[in-house]
């Protein structure tokens, strides 16, 4: 066993090889997805894999970091202590559940301290039918020369352009319209691509590797960023189905939200990574949620993003700035304390006993 605190790493680097030992200790298969690029300290990026169980069950659940690059500190924290956790271990064996650990799906955010990957994309909203028209989000270009000033920090007349923004159409239109995604600004904020990333490439095959044959896939997707502070949204990810809902709330509980009917904090999106198992194991019987931590309120998370935007965009920044942005953006995604790692842990390990009986 290990404690809460030490399943945790400060950086991309240390906790790909706290996930690497745990997975080799704990004898599961393991397989690396090498990135092209190599990340902030010079280290080799990568998604990498742990299948715990019997490569042959038909009954697979998925745990998932960092689909969102910085928030990848908190999935691998919990993904380390679970392959730690010999009881968590022991139930799954009984129950002939086999779990696929995904680490870092995108190693590039999670290096560099970015939510986005590398393409600057915005990696659940980027599972689209490309040769299809893309959606339309105009509310964000009535936005988005809000968010990404001359200057940073924003001088005065941003700052009251965008409070009155807020203060005349409401802190939910201002949030929907920055994150439900969209496709035509590459340098915007909650940009889908033009094309499937990287990231989106690995995570279909190693699905297609591993949890292809399955007949029945669960997936617990952990993500920070929204809601009051330790506490973990249960976010049913899934297709607007009645019955799939049901099942989800059937499995984690009543209080599992949707974004379908307005009772999550998460904004109506399209292109989210689930897509990626019906393509996978279309024969699967698939429920997923998405386990997301609240850190700090929703204006600072995205300030924070929208700083880290203009960084992006400006190299040239003095180093003094540059650091401060990214250590407020960690903040944002990553509360650095004992007692939000345990919240984080026992929340999450509880939803994973509860997937057991799907």
């Amino acid at each position: 066993m290990i404690s809460i605190p030490d399943a945790f790493a400060p950086t991309y680097a240390k906790a790909r090889v706290k996930f690497l030992e745990a997975a080799a200790a704990a004898g599961a298969r393991i397989a690396s997805f090498n990135h092209p690029l190599p990340g902030r300290e010079g280290e080799r990026l990568a998604l990498d894999v742990a299948l715990d169980g019997d490569p042959a069950s038909e009954r697979i659940l998925i745990v998932s970091s960092g689909c969102h690059g910085v928030e990848g500190f908190c999935g691998s924290g919990v993904q380390v202590f679970a392959l730690h956790d010999a009881d968590w271990r022991e139930k799954t064996r009984a129950a002939g559940m086999t779990v696929l650990y995904m680490h870092a799906l995108n190693p590039y955010g999670f290096s560099h301290l970015r939510r986005v990957t590398h393409e600057n994309v915005d990696l659940n909203r980027n599972f689209q039918d490309f040769s299809k028209p893309l959606p339309r989000n105009p509310d964000y270009q009535r936005v988005h020369p809000l968010l990404l000033p001359e200057t940073w920090p924003p001088d005065n007349a941003n700052r009251h352009a965008t409070e009155a923004f807020i203060a005349e159409n409401g802190l939910k239109t201002w949030q929907s319209a920055i994150s439900s995604g969209q496709y035509e600004v590459p340098e915007g904020l909650f940009y889908g691509g033009h094309a499937p990333t990287w990231s989106n490439g690995v995570i279909r095959e190693a699905l297609r590797q591993y949890a292809g044959h399955a007949s029945q896939v669960a997936w617990i997707d952990l993500h920070t960023g929204l809601g009051p502070s330790g506490v973990g949204e249960r976010i049913y990810a899934g297709r607007n189905d009645a019955q799939a809902i049901a099942r989800a709330r059937q499995c984690w509980g009543e209080q599992v939200t949707s974004i379908y009917d307005g009772s999550s904090t998460s904004a109506v999106i399209t292109g989210m990574m689930w897509e990626s198992i019906h393509n996978a194991a279309p024969q699967a019987d698939y429920t997923g949620i998405a386990l997301e931590y609240g850190t700090v309120p929703i204006a600072e998370m995205l300030d924070a993003l929208r700083g880290d935007h203009w960084l992006a965009l400006h190299p040239e920044a003095p180093d003094g700035l540059a650091e401060d942005i990214k250590a407020r953006l960690k903040s944002a995604f990553y509360t650095d304390t004992d007692a939000w790692k345990g919240q984080v842990v026992s929340q999450a390990r509880q939803a994973m006993f509860q997937a057991l009986s799907l």
